[in-house]
């Protein structure tokens, strides 16, 4: 039996810790409830026939600036098991409500390879490959096997191939044309048995040096990776953010060697013939790390992080957000794009 709550306070389901409410939501804990809740009485009108609709994992990028008036569907499919195996490698099929984190660590307590990069990141596997989350080099594209979905219009099961997700910097196709007209169930990965350690970036490096580790295992980066991200970014059960609020611009070679000329410190990784800049130093030159205007503001550590102080209301976190994107802008000639997803 589905379990549907009506008129409910958003505030646990959202990391920014934004009050809203939502005029229906249902708990999806069974596969065998999604034609239950497509048949629940009212349910066209609740969700104005699938156009008012949203899939909700545990709302670590999400902001809600008002009230939602329609229907959403807090995921919570569970499970995690092992589907394949060879000398190489195990394929792990992960429910999509399953605690991201959690999943993390059911891997590396196995000794398998690919996502210890992808330590602490918020979330729930099912959101994992909407937004193809990714840092310190790796993206979860980089790992997965397949996507399993249901589509809530056509009633059918689908599988999407890694080929099949149209995956991108913070993209699929689950996040554009396929935006809350599937639910994902289940998302397969393929994990590596043999030691694959991804250290591109120099924070990983340094650690493994200081802490004179020769041969640093899966256990080794995925600690690193918490270590460095605990010292960097606000723990959302103490301060309300919904992580990196923009994503990091890319620009030609051709205006990076423009920018270099008036700001030589500034750093970049080269991805392919394009060169990806850290949003946070843009914003940080901008004169906003730090800053607080009433109960939102830049985090202090690291100025990609909006911060809900206490009440804030989405609205506020947003207007602060455009002044940024404004004077970035303004300053460097780059329109930052959100990596938040505003509701």
């Amino acid at each position: 039996m589905i379990h549907y709550r009506t008129n409910i306070s958003l505030l646990p389901f959202n990391t920014t810790g934004v009050d809203a409410n939502a005029s229906h939501l249902f708990y999806l804990r069974h596969t065998r409830e999604l034609d239950e809740m497509l048949d629940f009485p009212g349910f066209n009108e609740m969700s104005d026939n699938l156009n008012n609709l949203l899939v909700l994992g545990q709302g670590s990028n999400i902001l809600f600036t008002s009230d939602f008036k329609g229907v959403i569907i807090k995921n919570e499919l569970d499970g995690i098991k092992t589907i394949d195996e060879d000398d190489a490698s195990v394929i792990l099929e992960a429910g999509a409500g399953v605690n991201w984190s959690d999943l993390v660590e059911y891997a590396v307590s196995r000794g398998l390879w690919g996502i210890e990069n992808l330590t602490l990141i918020p979330g729930t596997a099912g959101a994992a490959p909407v937004q193809n989350i990714g840092a310190y080099g790796v993206e979860i594209a980089d790992v997965v096997l397949r996507v399993n979905a249901f589509h809530l219009g056509k009633r059918e099961w689908l599988t999407f191939e890694n080929r099949d997700c149209e995956f991108g910097y913070r993209e699929s196709i689950f996040k554009g044309k396929l935006r809350n007209k599937t639910v994902i169930c289940s998302v397969v990965l393929r994990l590596s048995k043999r030691a694959e350690p991804k250290l591109e970036y120099r924070g990983i490096t340094d650690e493994i040096e200081r802490r004179k580790i020769s041969d640093p295992s899966v256990r080794d980066i995925s600690e690193i990776v918490a270590a460095i991200r605990r010292s960097k970014l606000p723990d959302p059960a103490n301060l309300g953010n919904a992580g990196s609020f923009f994503k990091n611009p890319v620009v030609s070679e051709s205006d990076y060697k423009l920018l270099l000329r008036t700001f030589p410190r500034l750093t970049v990784h080269k991805q392919g013939d394009s060169y990806k800049i850290p949003a946070g130093w843009l914003i940080e030159q901008a004169g906003w790390k730090g800053y607080r205007t009433g109960n939102v503001g830049c985090y202090e550590k690291q100025a990609l992080i909006l911060v809900n102080y206490g009440k804030a209301t989405g609205r506020e976190i947003l207007e602060l957000s455009e002044k940024i994107t404004q004077s970035v802008h303004s300053m460097f000639g780059i329109t930052l794009e959100r990596e938040v997803n505003v509701i």
